[in-house]
């Protein structure tokens, strides 16, 4: 398993909404376990599913707090905004600045299917954010402001 860029001929994915999971066996604690693999050797804080060409509703975070692991996530409700530089392992090299509330509260599934709402401020909430968005087939790149010559 590894993660697709946009260059990459399966990078449709990217651009679709991811479907809803419905099963919570071992195969789904396994594509977390090896979707986290991927994420760290990556030097990546987070990870969403169509990024390794799987359409489902997961993501996988870790900002030094430990790894969580977001089934069917949505953010539930947001506060704030702040503006800061982003990258996506699914465009290496590309950063942009981009907007984001700056506290969220994320409502998902465990890998338990159990409810779970994670409540997350700076880079935790800017990280739940920006894979959330992967799930809608939205790019950070898609929310980049303009850079002075007006070019995203």
């Amino acid at each position: 398993m590894f993660f697709l860029s946009l260059a990459d001929k399966n990078a449709p994915v990217l651009r679709q909404k991811a479907k809803k999971i419905t099963v919570f066996d071992h195969n789904l604690e396994q594509l977390v376990k090896e979707m986290a693999e991927i994420m760290y050797k990556a030097d990546g804080v987070g990870l969403a599913a169509p990024q390794v060409g799987i359409s489902k509703c997961l993501v996988v975070i870790d900002v030094g707090e430990g790894l969580l692991p977001l089934v069917n996530p949505e953010i539930i409700y947001t506060e704030g905004e702040e503006t800061a530089s982003e990258g996506c392992l699914s465009l290496p090299g590309v950063f942009a600045k981009v907007s984001r509330a700056e506290k969220v509260v994320v409502k998902a599934q465990n890998v338990r299917g159990e409810e779970v709402r994670i409540p997350g401020s700076g880079l935790l909430a800017r990280a739940m954010q920006h894979e959330v968005d992967h799930l809608s087939g939205v790019l950070f790149i898609d929310k980049a402001e303009p850079d002075k010559d007006g070019k995203k």
